[in-house]
């Protein structure tokens, strides 16, 4: 495993998601509280592709930006903060994601400041761009007993 990866056990522990709302399969690269990169297996599977179309599945663009939320609260989880999403700017979606895609997510977190967080977040399949944005974040101590 890569020094700077962490496992689904850690992943898991900064985070309430599970299955089938968890987007994050493995932490790649974590520098704590300041980048990451992980990885979403997209399968044919996942419960989404019932509907989001029939006979031409595409991963819907708002699980996507799901997903890179989910990686950018473990960031904030680093600083023992909750991220409580307060706005999303310059979303472009650039390529469809579908079963059998890898969708590799990266957030980079600005310093906090008077309570609030930036985190600049693309996602890629292939190297190609598939999602870009910035998150704004209100982000509050970690209550007692919440992860």
């Amino acid at each position: 495993m890569n020094p700077g990866a962490i496992d689904l056990a850690a992943i898991l522990a900064s985070l309430p998601h599970r299955y089938q709302r968890l987007l994050v399969d493995r932490m790649m690269e974590h520098e704590p509280g300041v980048r990451a990169r992980a990885l979403k297996n997209v399968t044919v599977n996942e419960p989404f592709f019932q509907g989001h179309f029939p006979g031409y599945p595409v991963m819907p663009g708002v699980l996507v930006i799901e997903a890179l939320v989910q990686l950018s609260a473990v960031l904030a989880h680093d600083h023992g903060l909750a991220l409580d999403i307060s706005g999303i700017s310059g979303a472009r979606f650039k390529r469809q994601v579908a079963p059998g895609d890898q969708l590799m997510l990266e957030s980079r977190m600005d310093p906090v400041v008077d309570g609030a967080g930036r985190f600049a977040v693309q996602a890629t399949v292939e190297g190609e761009l598939a999602a870009e944005a910035q998150l704004l974040a209100v982000l509050t101590p970690l209550a007692s007993g919440r992860t």
